[in-house]
């Protein structure tokens, strides 16, 4: 038996933050119902698309051990459908802008309402209050307004965008383990509640002490390539037969060691 088997989940999210939290939870034996709507997730037609056809490969990651409905939540069958479906959930997720899911008469408020032990994840760019709440957010915005870009990228070029969906992967993991920590309290509490994870929130969360570096020190990272200031030597680098190595030391003592010295000179560094 999987670890989450017996676990109901209902993925009403779209793209790929959310859906992503989702999937792992299916990955470890959740049942996980994907709620698409009448013309079907946009993701099964973004990006690569194999030979045959058929949905692509991004679908097939988002989507993977999951069961898919359809279902219209615009209309009141839609919504009766929904809430049947929520009610013997243990999970629900969606990462519709805030109101969205309130105006469609299936906020927390209302779900939580007829089952009390139920988890709610929302994800969204800015989480679900505050000054920017109502603003669609995106992994590109997270990635500007949190600083990540403007350490990125090489010394004297300008800040740069990861060339793969980051944050959204980032937020995945965020989203399944808090989801993960809701049942572990509605397992010993009986109740539920709503977990609120948001792009910016997480994104920020990887650039480590840098936030407190700015607060408390006025320091200002500049772009440094693949550099990191206090582990030196750290980057790749062509050997002599034209391949790369990838090195980093967290101290002068290892980058000194013999044995990666014999290493380095064996490659013809």
């Amino acid at each position: 038996m999987e670890a989450l088997a017996g676990l109901r989940v209902v993925d009403a999210a779209a793209v790929l933050a959310a859906p992503g939290a989702a999937r792992y939870l299916a990955d470890f034996g959740a049942d996980v119902i994907k709620v698409e709507p009448p013309t079907g997730d946009g993701v099964r037609r973004m990006g690569w698309m194999p030979p045959d056809g058929s949905d692509s490969y991004i679908w097939k990651l988002l989507g993977r051990n999951k069961r898919s409905v359809v279902i219209d939540l615009k209309t009141d069958e839609g919504r009766d459908a929904f809430l049947r479906l929520t009610d013997s959930a243990d999970v629900v997720v969606e990462n519709a802008r805030p109101g969205t899911f309130e105006r469609l008469g299936l906020g927390p408020e209302i779900l939580c309402g007829r089952n009390p032990r139920l988890v709610m994840l929302r994800v969204t760019g800015f989480g679900q209050d505050g000054p920017y709440a109502g603003r669609p957010g995106f992994a590109t915005m997270a990635e500007g307004m949190s600083g990540f870009a403007a350490i990125n990228g090489d010394p004297d070029g300008p800040p740069l965008l990861p060339p793969v969906a980051l944050t959204d992967e980032v937020t995945a993991l965020a989203g399944a383990f808090a989801v993960m920590v809701a049942l572990r309290h509605r397992d010993r509490t009986g109740e539920g509640q709503v977990v609120d994870c948001n792009l910016l929130d997480s994104v920020s969360q990887i650039l480590s002490a840098l936030p407190s570096a700015a607060a408390h020190l006025g320091y200002e990272q500049p772009r440094l390539g693949s550099g990191i200031p206090y582990t030196v030597p750290r980057g790749t680098y062509r050997c002599s037969d034209g391949r790369w190595v990838a090195i980093s030391t967290s101290a002068e003592s290892v980058a000194r060691s013999e044995e990666h010295t014999s290493e380095l000179q064996s490659r013809g560094l």
